[in-house]
């Protein structure tokens, strides 16, 4: 898969260093790997979960931690549209961010 905005990331992970290995394998993971849908991401990530508008959201650490990612399959192309901890995750709405 192709990821756009990993600098999102970077910046999350100086902020949350604790975050950095989980982040980094979530990245690592997602680029080696060619998911063609759900089914198979869900294969990898047990806990993702799909809310829609191609949007899907990534437990990191536990529940410590979220990605919210569109992903388009058919292109094998990530975008990250929010990192960020599961209190600033109930604040967004992930379908439309």
């Amino acid at each position: 898969m192709i990821i756009f905005s990993y600098p999102i990331i970077k910046k999350f992970i100086e902020k949350h260093t604790d975050a950095a290995d989980a982040m980094n394998n979530w990245f690592k993971v997602m680029t080696i790997t060619d998911f063609t849908g759900y089914s198979p991401l869900r294969q990898v990530f047990g806990t993702v979960e799909g809310v829609g508008n191609d949007r899907y959201i990534f437990d990191i650490k536990g529940t410590k931690y979220r990605i919210v990612a569109m992903i388009h399959f058919n292109v094998r192309t990530v975008y990250i549209r929010f990192v960020g901890t599961h209190r600033q995750y109930d604040n967004i709405d992930a379908k439309t961010i």
